[in-house]
């Protein structure tokens, strides 16, 4: 019986410190659209009144803003690790950028005809959710991560504004294309413009082509690459390794056992959230 009890205060205790996933959405004067969005609010926060550092999760290529909540369970992943210290209470944002009708729908980041996505993130989206949801707004406690397209999405983002962001922590990172095929000779489907435009970004030949002006900025950054070693996209983020290497910008990478699964980043997550709040600036907390 007193198992049974103790084990019914646990659980009531971290029910107790739960924090939330809600759902918003932003209308896009940049996209001429309506953008959904999740946001992980940390226990307290409606009570605290204060401001929080920020994170911002992107999803992969076929999946939505839903997909870290209800396939990666973010919410459990950050409550166990708020409530054992190891990272501090944070908001996490993961803004919807594409869905599994890749044909159809927009996919992606980044800009490309028709769709000026990364303009819409810089120039509307994160400066609205963080007014909204009580964000620091610095660089300083600003971090972005990601899975697959959302691992290439936060590195390029992190190289092209790195003046933003304190850490990038890519699991599984699509950093390049060949640029694709057109389904259709003539026609520019969905699935061709988001390949065109990771060949065009491409975050290899940013670090290939960086100027030392450029380089200096990106050593701001704290950079993370974790890939499985079955992960078809494995050879990218060794390449963007040695690279960084080369080009003497200090990054880590881990090569852990498996392949591009929600059960790979599931556990990567648990390692990137400690790793952004390590990286915060914690001198005004």
């Amino acid at each position: 019986m007193k198992k049974i009890l103790l084990a019914f205060a646990l659980m009531s205790s971290l029910v107790a410190q739960a924090g939330k996933v809600v759902t918003d959405s932003i209308r896009s004067t940049v996209l001429h659209a309506t953008v959904k969005y999740n946001v992980y609010l940390p226990n307290g926060y409606e009570k605290d009144g204060g401001s929080y550092p920020v994170v911002y999760l992107l999803h992969g290529f076929t999946d939505d803003y839903t997909a870290w909540a209800e396939k990666g369970q973010m919410q459990t992943v950050a409550d166990e690790l708020i409530e054992t210290g190891e990272v501090r209470k944070m908001v996490i944002i993961m803004p919807n950028a594409g869905g599994p009708d890749v044909m159809n729908t927009w996919n992606g980041y980044l800009n490309m005809p028709g769709w000026p996505y990364e303009d819409f993130f810089f120039q509307e989206f994160m400066p609205s959710v963080e007014k909204k949801y009580r964000c620091y707004g610095d660089k300083g406690h600003r971090a972005v991560m990601g899975l697959s397209m959302g691992g290439g999405g936060s590195t390029i983002y992190a190289q092209r504004h790195p003046d933003l962001f304190s850490s990038c922590y890519a699991m599984s990172a699509w950093l390049e294309s060949d640029g694709g095929r057109r389904q259709t000779e003539g026609i520019d489907d969905k699935v061709y413009l988001v390949s065109q435009a990771m060949k065009e970004h491409s975050a290899l030949n940013f670090l290939r082509n960086a100027d030392e002006e450029t380089l200096q900025r990106l050593r701001t950054v704290k950079w993370f690459f974790d890939c499985g070693d079955d992960d078809f996209l494995f050879d990218l983020s060794v390449n963007i390794h040695r690279l960084m290497r080369e080009k003497r910008v200090k990054d880590e990478l881990r090569i852990r056992n498996g392949v591009h699964n929600w059960e790979y980043w599931h556990l990567a997550l648990r390692l990137a959230l400690p790793f952004a709040s390590r990286n915060f600036d914690y001198s005004i907390f």
